[in-house]
């Protein structure tokens, strides 16, 4: 017989107890993809592939075992939880470990009604018709569209209970231009989607910097070097957002005391400007998360508000071994910057010399927050216009300081499915060129 998803956290959970565990988690996740791919501008595959994943957790004597399988059968269940004792016996006793304290047990239901693989194959194809005919030196050197289904079921000792069903469809392309022995550097895009309304070119960024790939074979260098603005548009996110998860909020750099808000919580962080949260929750966001790994209901929570740092993002081992409180959700990537008062063409306008960046390409940075690196896929912006298409130009800053010196945000956001941004200007960046 069959077990299901409830059938296997509770047997999984029933023989870590009797196998002497203290405390005990398991998470059982079932997933189904649809998947087209699309190579040099033509269709190349279609496949469904299928995904079961089992996760344990135990805990015996403050001992933590953690073991994850993709076979759901007993006997790999069985030996997956001789494996998870056998690691928590050969651990470090840490008294930070624990699991979610009982909670009212839930279910979600974020289904979309099931998968359209003929429109999503349509939408595909709209878009790579599209591409050939605006812009013939544009080549996809790889894309794929998907529809994504998901359940998972999240059972503790303390008797927590989750279960979540989940649909969506996700593209992703990777491009560049060419045009005989020129060729732009490569960009990427990609968002997760709750329907097909909307033709794939005009999800968030991927028209613009489709179009501005075009625009880019032809490339100039920053003349010498200058301390400037840049204007980091919401296709680079990982530059600056996802950099102060990193290396200001994280787990990793507040258990070792490298973050330099250890000490600021309740103080400011960066410009009274900067609002931020993760929002699993917004509208906005696709399939976003309903709860966290180590066992709680997911919130939305604010980080940054008005410049003020409220919140670390931390998990409940972070939690314990800090003594800061834990983040009341785990989507880093579910980020809300709120919108500011300012045009991007206002923006831009104000801008003597600087950068539209939207991609950047350089080492994490350490404790300290200096960050250097090469701007990709970027625009000079001169006397208040973007001009021309920039290469191998290098920029280098403090992320503490520049955080503390933003000149404007936009009015206007993209809005991708996986985040909300607004286009941000920053000031005091030292920009290199030949």
């Amino acid at each position: 017989m069959t077990m299901t998803r409830q059938d296997i956290a509770e047997y999984a959970l029933d023989a870590l107890k009797k196998a002497g565990a203290d405390k005990v988690a398991c998470k059982v996740s079932c997933g189904r993809k649809e998947e087209f791919n699309v190579e040099a501008n033509k269709f190349t595959l279609l496949r469904t592939l299928f995904n079961d994943e089992l996760n344990l957790k135990a805990i015996c004597n403050n001992r933590k075992g953690v073991t994850v399988i993709n076979k759901l059968d007993r006997d790999s269940i069985d030996r997956a939880v001789a494996d998870c004792i056998s690691l928590a016996e050969l651990a470090t006793p840490d008294e930070a470990e624990d699991i979610a304290e009982k909670a009212e047990n839930k279910s979600f239901d974020q289904n979309i009604g099931g998968p359209d693989m003929d429109a999503l194959y349509s939408r595909t194809k709209e878009l790579l018709d599209f591409v050939n005919e605006k812009y013939p030196k544009i080549i996809f050197e790889g894309m794929m569209s998907d529809f994504n289904a998901g359940q998972s079921t999240y059972v503790n000792s303390n008797g927590v209970e989750y279960h979540k069903e989940s649909e969506l469809y996700t593209f992703t392309t990777m491009f560049s231009a060419k045009d005989g022995e020129k060729s732009t550097s490569f960009n990427y895009y990609g968002a997760p989607l709750s329907s097909l309304a909307m033709p794939l070119i005009d999800i968030g960024m991927h028209g613009i910097l489709i179009d501005e790939a075009a625009r880019s074979l032809d490339t100039r260098m920053v003349d010498g070097k200058f301390v400037g603005k840049i204007i980091v548009t919401p296709a680079c996110k990982d530059m600056i957002w996802q950099t102060i998860f990193q290396n200001f909020l994280s787990d990793v750099v507040l258990i070792d005391g490298t973050s330099r808000w250890k000490d600021s919580l309740g103080t400011k962080v960066a410009d009274s400007k900067l609002t931020m949260q993760m929002v699993p929750h917004h509208p906005g966001i696709v399939a976003g998360e309903r709860f966290t790994s180590d066992g709680f209901e997911s919130r939305d929570t604010c980080l940054i508000r008005d410049g003020i740092l409220e919140s670390f993002a931390l998990s409940l081992y972070g939690s314990r071994k800090t003594g800061h409180p834990r983040a009341a959700n785990t989507a880093f990537e579910n980020i809300e910057v709120t919108a500011g008062n300012t045009s991007l063409e206002d923006m831009i306008r104000g801008v003597d010399r600087g950068i539209l960046l939207n991609r950047f390409s350089g080492a994490s940075p350490g404790p300290s927050g200096d960050v250097s690196g090469v701007a990709k896929n970027s625009f000079m912006i001169e006397n208040g216009k973007v001009t021309d298409a920039l290469s191998e130009t290098m920029l280098s800053f403090n992320i503490v300081d520049l955080l503390m010196n933003i000149s404007a945000i936009s009015k206007e956001r993209c809005e991708d499915g996986a985040s909300l941004l607004p286009w941000c200007c920053f000031d005091g960046v030292t920009i290199s060129g030949k």
